[in-house]
């Protein structure tokens, strides 16, 4: 029997960096979890089970030394934020008697010793029993360095103290306020670090803001104000001028103007009336209406926007696993390095015990592998919540990476690059009555979820009365067969006719294999294409149409955008094929909006897929473009990808730059460990804040 996987999420308290999270990930994966991630920005590890509870899980994360949480509270001072202002107490007196005279209380090393002790005993709370579990786990992170070097510090003083007493050689040996100040420092760097995370994903923050929301609910006769969580589907919702709308939902009544740019980019209110469907968090500018709720809580189209930014990062760049394999390695060798600056400047180079002790000590508190680690999440989590607020989804970072490498765009024509409403411009009835073809063309193309039959199925509603129809099977890409009585009816494209027809027509009616009606329909480009396409075309990306329209139609398309290629009554395989073919050579990327596109939206480097897309689309494809009025949102999700992918470049860039330039200085003994504490603590920050600028600047 097949075991089905359950996936979970937890939240996760006492993460003090990056690779804390790698060491759950890894200990989470060695006990065989399957599907692990753990995200440090958002404090969340998601996962698979099969044959282990979540309670087990949970035991797992304690004993690595970490605890879940069941929501997480935004405290006004956070943990390390009150352990930082304790331990600062102690230690800005004991760096003053860096500046007091010999006599001064504050050069007796028992007064020294006992304001390390408080800030010491903080420390190795908080930093060693990380260190110790990323020692068990076999991933040593970044604790592990601190609590060595802050403890080295510390007992050698003692031991100093203990070896000359009272004596003035002694302060030569005591390094009391270098602990101390390690310490301190690196908590400061935590809260900055902690604080500036928080920054890459408001935009998760400010998406959730506009769920909270209160809603004039009737029930039972009488109108109610309830929270959005009280919201039940079937509800009947009153919203005024000026209200949110609290979920999805549909008009029974009323017409108003909404303002639906937080969804889909598009800047002009949308006219909507009865029959329509309204999405939780717009705002309704003018007008009022009656709605009924179809879909609340976490099923809502923005709560799926909110959890695919969230998930966002499972799925991780090819460059930031070259990160997360540095960052593994990266502890061990530090520690190597600084084994063998001491062996070697006290043994080889005569330098003296302390400074070569010192220098040590340096090596291991300026090294910084947060800063490795920081460097892609963040930037990934921004780049993903820039583009959310843009009407745009992309599903995972690893989509980020590939969509900046594209050199090749294909487009589906109808819907993608016209507006898919179409109209019937002729229809030709060569044989029966008008009102019963428009009868039976309403309940064939019901069957079918192309764009075109779509619009038919739209504009012939009048005629909607059932004909009891039998055998109805779509055959996609060519038309929608069924019986009537005794006889067999198709409707499609000329593929349906057993006779090539002379004169061109866009649908074909049949009875039989005989003709009896023609259609010719109409549809127009959307307004943004050709800018977009141009726009493309400018970065030296090839653009090319992929149809299964007529030829005629799909040059006349040609003549007003400046496509590389056009290819025309291509069937789905065919599209595929294409599709395939390109790959071998180039990375490619498909836009569409049809169940007929599905298969080469999958098989594309990127998938995109339109607002509106059928369902099928939208799951075979990597990136949404939730507006599907126009392609505006296609340039602006492309250089989002490549200024996110710049960024990760710049990040990793000045981190392994850092780390290569600081530690030999270190190790040379032209640091003091406590300025090495300051710039490992500087070096994530800058990391962050690169990410953060990602967030607001302007993309050329």
């Amino acid at each position: 029997m097949n075991k089905t996987k359950n996936k979970h999420t937890l939240l996760i308290d006492g993460m003090t960096c990056s690779n804390c999270a790698l060491g759950i990930e890894k200990g989470l994966n060695s006990k065989g979890l399957k599907d692990v991630n753990v995200n440090f920005s958002t404090s969340e590890a998601s996962f698979s089970t099969m044959d282990i509870s979540v309670s087990e899980v949970e035991k797992i994360i304690k004993s690595l030394g970490f605890r879940v949480i069941k929501e997480n509270k935004t405290e006004k001072i956070s943990l390390q934020e009150k352990l930082f202002l304790f331990t600062l107490i102690f230690t800005l007196p004991l760096l003053s008697h860096m500046f007091s005279s010999h006599d001064s209380f504050i050069r007796n090393p028992l007064v020294q010793f006992i304001l390390c002790l408080p800030v010491y005993l903080i420390g190795t709370l908080f930093f060693g029993k990380s260190a110790l579990s990323s020692i068990k786990n076999r991933s040593l992170n970044m604790d592990v360095l601190i609590t060595i070097g802050s403890s080295a510090a510390f007992f050698y003083s003692i031991y100093g103290w203990y070896l000359y007493g009272g004596e003035d050689l002694a302060h030569k040996f005591l390094f009391f306020e270098t602990s101390a100040t390690i310490i301190t420092l690196v908590l400061l760097g935590n809260v900055l670090e902690n604080r500036s995370v928080k920054q890459t994903t408001t935009s998760i923050q400010e998406l959730s803001d506009i769920q909270r929301t209160k809603a004039i609910v009737e029930r039972k006769g009488e109108r109610v104000e309830l929270d959005f969580e009280e919201i039940v589907v079937e509800d009947i919702l009153i919203v005024n001028s000026g209200d949110k709308i609290a979920v999805d939902g549909i008009i029974i009544e009323g017409t108003a103007s909404i303002d639906e740019s937080m969804i889909t980019g598009e800047s002009l209110g949308v006219i909507k009336e009865s029959g329509h469907e309204v999405i939780g968090g717009t705002i309704l500018i003018s007008g009022n209406i009656k709605i009924r709720a179809t879909k609340v809580g976490a099923d809502t189209l923005l709560s799926n926007i909110i959890e695919l930014v969230k998930d966002s990062q499972k799925n991780k760049p090819e460059i930031q696993k070259l990160g997360d394999k540095i960052s593994s390695i990266f502890v061990p060798f530090v520690l190597l390095v600084s084994t063998c600056t001491f062996i070697i400047s006290f043994y080889f180079l005569n330098i003296e015990l302390v400074d070569s002790f010192l220098r040590a000590i340096a090596v291991l508190v300026i090294s910084c592998p947060c800063a490795m680690g920081l460097a892609t999440p963040t930037a990934v989590m921004v780049g993903i919540g820039r583009a959310a607020k843009n009407g745009i989804l992309i599903k995972g970072g690893d989509t980020l990476e590939k969509f900046s490498t594209i050199n090749n765009f294909f487009f589906d024509k109808t819907g993608t690059i016209t507006t898919g409403e179409f109209k019937i411009k002729k229809l030709n009835v060569l044989e029966g009555e008008e009102n019963f073809i428009k009868r039976l063309i309403y309940n064939l193309e019901i069957h079918s979820s192309h764009p075109i039959a779509k619009s038919l199925v739209s504009e012939l509603s009048s005629f909607s009365q059932s004909i009891d129809l039998t055998e109805i099977i779509e055959n996609k890409g060519v038309g929608v067969s069924a019986r009537y009585k005794e006889d067999l009816y198709v409707i499609g494209s000329d593929r349906i006719l057993v006779l090539d027809p002379k004169n061109t027509h866009d649908l074909y009616l049949t009875k039989n294999n005989d003709l009896i009606a023609t259609i010719d329909i109409e549809d127009e480009v959307k307004p943004s294409t050709k800018k977009v396409v141009e726009f493309i075309n400018s970065l030296g990306i090839s653009t090319n149409m992929l149809s299964g329209d007529k030829e005629i139609k799909c040059k006349n398309i040609g003549y007003k955008i400046p496509f590389n290629s056009i290819k025309w009554e291509m069937l789905p395989h065919e599209k595929l094929s294409v599709i395939k073919d390109t790959n071998l050579d180039n990375n490619t990327a498909m836009i569409g909006d049809g169940i007929n596109d599905a298969p080469s939206l999958s098989e594309a480097t990127i998938g995109i897929s339109i607002g509106g897309s059928t369902a099928v689309a939208i799951q075979s494809s990597d990136i949404v473009l939730l507006n599907k009025n126009n392609l505006e949102q296609l340039p602006k999700a492309l250089q989002i990808s490549k200024h996110t992918f710049l960024t990760i470049k710049q990040n990793l860039f000045w981190a392994f730059s850092y780390n290569i330039v600081a530690i030999p200085i270190a190790a040379m003994g032209y640091l003091d460990p406590m300025w090495g504490a300051f710039f490992m603590a500087f070096s994530d920050i800058v990391v962050i804040g690169n990410s953060i600028r990602l967030k607001y600047k302007k993309l050329d």
